[in-house]
């Protein structure tokens, strides 16, 4: 197996290095390594430019985790592609357990992200836990803390990028319709190192309800289901955002323009996902993937030939 680790970073030099050393003490030195960063102006890539364990450094300029994402799995050359969040750093049996899975078949391996934040707002993943979309199982994962068997990676496309939140989602409906399985090692684990305060970062209603509203008309249609999960949802955090507004936490005001946030997403996000499902009507349902553009990279950084 060779191994490629794609790190995702932006404006986090301070959580990227730990990222990096763990990755040093705990992957074999044959193990390719490409950071993808951007854009960032906290002194990112100096530092990474004075490491001599990155191989690939790729600068790109918009603020998007799947165009990261896709940029990385183009300057890969592993068999295998894992994503890691560069506020994880790696347990020391995280390689073994990737490469056990991978002997074993696996078309993508998972394991537990501890601490941090999740991907996408929303309970923590489990991917011991499936869920059913019309009719069809899903089995989630973080997309900071997954390996793709790189034939997978090229028949799912890489990510869709017209989402900035719920990438890794979405490519969780994709890789069921196409019938992939997601294998879950307890032993692949990432956590996160840095303390918090407890809180969390506001929500940003807007991507959040766009992204599900698209993820699901893409890949389901505009059924009836579709918009019920939608709206139900909507209402849910309705409900959760009133109960925030009695109790003095926000106010009225916020909790209506919240709303009309929220409808408005989900209306676009249907809308353009029904756009895209017609679009890509093969079974991948990607068509804003890794194919579709090659100006990603304003800068590349390659110490493979050196």
């Amino acid at each position: 197996m060779k191994l490629s680790v794609v790190v995702s970073t932006l404006n986090d030099r301070e959580q990227l290095l730990p990222c990096l050393d763990a990755l040093d003490a705990h992957v074999p030195a044959e193990t390719e390594v490409v950071v993808v960063n951007g854009p960032s102006s906290d002194g990112t890539t100096g530092a990474v430019m004075d490491r001599d364990d990155v191989d690939v450094l790729v600068e790109i300029s918009e603020r998007n985790p799947n165009v990261s994402r896709n940029a990385g799995i183009g300057a890969a050359s592993g068999d295998v592609v894992a994503f890691l969040g560069d506020e994880y750093v790696v347990e020391p049996a995280w390689y073994e357990a990737i490469s056990v899975a991978v002997a074993s078949g696996a078309d993508i391996v998972t394991g537990p992200v501890v601490g941090g934040l999740p991907e996408t707002p929303g309970p923590d993943v489990d991917p011991t836990e499936s869920k059913t979309v019309a009719g069809r199982a899903i089995t989630p994962f973080d997309g900071n803390n997954v390996a793709f068997d790189r034939s997978v990676l090229e028949e799912l496309d890489g990510f869709d990028e017209y989402l900035c939140a719920g990438g890794a989602r979405d490519c969780a409906h994709r890789v069921a319709g196409m019938g992939f399985d997601v294998t879950w090692s307890a032993e692949m684990a990432a956590r996160c190192e840095v303390e918090t305060d407890g809180g969390r970062p506001d929500t940003d209603w807007g991507d959040t309800y766009r992204s599900l509203a698209y993820r699901l008309a893409k890949n389901y249609g505009l059924r009836p289901s579709v918009v019920g999960r939608t709206a139900g949802s909507a209402v849910r955090d309705g409900y959760r955002s009133a109960r925030a507004v009695a109790s003095g936490e926000g106010t009225p005001t916020g909790w209506f323009g919240n709303g009309t946030t929220v409808f408005t997403s989900a209306v676009g996000g249907l809308k353009d996902g029904v756009r895209a499902r017609f679009d890509d009507r093969s079974d991948r349902r990607n068509p804003n993937g890794l194919s579709t553009r090659h100006d990603r990279a304003v800068q590349v950084y390659d110490r493979r030939d050196e």
